[in-house]
């Protein structure tokens, strides 16, 4: 028997009774009590359909029957319908007061579940919070350590605000301080090619650089 589009999972099968039985299986709105032993009904349907077994239909009729719209709907409903969706027998008050008694347990073990997961969920919750401040800090570390170094880097500007090198000053020979990162060292202009400007530092270093990287002393 070829099983390749075999349905695999009570989810599918309920969509499979769906889209078979629309008058009878609804999703969610419009759903009403089902007849008494449908279950034989729906296997006489699709005997030969070899998608879904007999025993796939049980366990989806199970799992419908138990969610709590079906059980509300037979404390509401006063017949139950065929797969047609016809009225057929009436809802006994017995089946009445187990749908009611389901309901009530069912409900109690979700609202039990939902209180036991609580604590994790609010330990979660604070350690989730917990991290933000601890980024914060971290920041505010950080920052304090930028703050530091940049009052390092800035400590050879103490001598006062350098002007920018004017223009006719820039020539062979000349003096002038050169920023190098955030540093100014002394040195003396040696070359000027274009744009590019060779100076040599007080440290004996060679360097080419631009104009606006060049200050008066």
């Amino acid at each position: 028997m070829d099983t390749t589009n075999k349905l695999k999972d009570v989810t599918e099968v309920l969509g499979y009774l769906y889209k078979q039985f629309p008058n009878c299986f609804s999703e969610k709105d419009g759903i009403k009590p089902l007849k008494v032993g449908i279950f034989k009904d729906v296997a006489a349907r699709i005997e030969g359909d070899e998608t879904v077994s007999k025993t796939q239909v049980r366990q989806a009729l199970r799992k419908y029957t138990s969610n709590w719209r079906y059980l509300e709907a037979v404390t509401k409903h006063e017949f139950r319908i065929d797969l047609d969706g016809n009225d057929c027998e009436k809802v006994e008050q017995e089946h009445i007061d187990h749908a009611v008694k389901a309901l009530e347990e069912s409900r109690a073990k979700f609202a039990q579940r939902k209180k036991q997961q609580r604590p994790k969920q609010d330990a979660d919750k604070k350690s989730y919070k917990k991290k933000p401040h601890s980024s914060d800090t971290s920041a505010s570390k950080g920052t304090k350590v930028g703050s530091s170094k940049t009052k390092q880097e800035k400590a050879p500007r103490r001598t006062g605000k350098m002007e920018a090198l004017p223009a006719d000053k820039i020539k062979v020979n000349e003096l002038v301080k050169v920023k190098l990162g955030q540093a100014l060292i002394n040195g003396t202009i040696t070359e000027i090619n274009k744009e590019e400007i060779h100076v040599i530092l007080a440290t004996g270093m060679q360097v080419k650089i631009k104009a606006d990287s060049l200050y008066s002393i």
